[in-house]
């Protein structure tokens, strides 16, 4: 008979010894219990890292992003890498972009940087936007439900893609990172606020906001005091799942050309110019393909993780 002891074993000790976990605490003791959870954060962590770090990374490979070597291409053949796999090799760790032979590990590097920046900042605007506009709208009802929910109505009749591409279009080239964090957020609020709203006229008739209520609190303290506490779990898994939508959707824009424009390394537009290359260099788009599918799924699992901790924890 196993001697280990069991997660509930583990929480109910820890309870004893200084109260119950914390539902952060909860959380984290179930992903690190988990392998596929433990498996997605450790890649995610290195890409942070990449992202972090980015400048001097790339002072140790010895290659920036923006750094031609000629030497590294045959021009012979139309600038398509010297050597196998795409010109991997100890000086060029993952091979260089053909007919530039501009690094392609410095370019996934900063790429990391630029689409990590992009879909948590996004994350981090459309949560406030969502939040916000979906607790008034759910807390006083009436002409501001009305009004937000029109907005909201509004926005998602839209197929978001297609407009975000002909906004982005329209607009001057400027700072596209932050551009395409203002269309992202533009179109991605309404649907978090849509379960925030509900959520919140759930919330407005409970006990303890009618106690407070009767104890003086005025509206924005019960809204931001006493509902928004409440919402912690829901705004946790939704920003979680968030994240690699965003990522997919840079990378798309920037794959139609319409997102992070050149010489910016993007992973998207990486891809993007791999197209031409695919049958002599399929590490071009292998590489730049493999890191954005990756971090992706991992956030995407790590979120499904996240929400059915929350959910066991609830059903408990």
């Amino acid at each position: 008979m196993s001697t280990t002891p069991t997660l509930l074993e583990v929480e109910e000790v820890g309870a004893a010894a200084g109260g119950p976990p914390t539902s952060t605490q909860r959380i984290l003791t179930r992903l690190v219990h988990d392998k596929a959870a433990v498996l997605c954060l450790a890649f995610l962590l290195i890409v942070v890292l990449m992202a972090a770090f980015a400048p001097l990374i790339t002072k140790l490979s010895g290659w920036g992003p923006y750094e031609f070597d000629s030497s590294a291409i045959n021009s012979a053949l139309g600038g398509v890498p010297n050597g196998s796999l795409g010109g991997i090799s100890g000086e060029h760790w993952f091979g260089v972009e053909p007919q530039n032979g501009r690094d392609l590990f410095a370019r996934i590097v900063y790429g990391a940087r630029v689409s990590i920046t992009i879909a948590i900042s996004a994350t981090v605007l459309t949560g406030i936007l969502g939040v916000v506009l979906g607790m008034l709208a759910g807390f006083y009802r009436g002409w501001v439900d009305q009004l937000i929910s029109r907005v909201m109505d509004f926005l998602m009749a839209f197929p978001a893609l297609i407009f975000m591409i002909a906004i982005l279009s329209s607009l001057p080239a400027g700072n596209r990172p932050v551009l395409l964090v203002v269309v992202i957020s533009a179109f991605g609020w309404p649907y978090l606020a849509r379960v925030i709203r509900g959520q919140t006229m759930t919330l407005a008739n409970r006990e303890f906001v009618e106690a407070a209520r009767a104890s003086g609190a005025k509206n924005l303290a019960l809204v931001f005091r006493e509902i928004l506490p409440n919402l912690r779990s829901s705004i946790i898994v939704m920003s979680t799942l968030a994240v690699p939508g965003y990522i997919g959707t840079e990378a798309g824009l920037s794959f139609l050309g319409v997102g992070v424009t050149p010489p910016t390394a993007s992973w998207g537009q990486m891809i993007s110019s791999s197209v031409s290359w695919y049958s002599v260099d399929p590490m071009f788009f292998a590489i730049p393909g493999a890191f954005l599918f990756l971090t992706v799924l991992s956030l995407t699992v790590l979120g499904d993780k996240i929400r059915s901790v929350i959910d066991a924890g609830e059903a408990a």
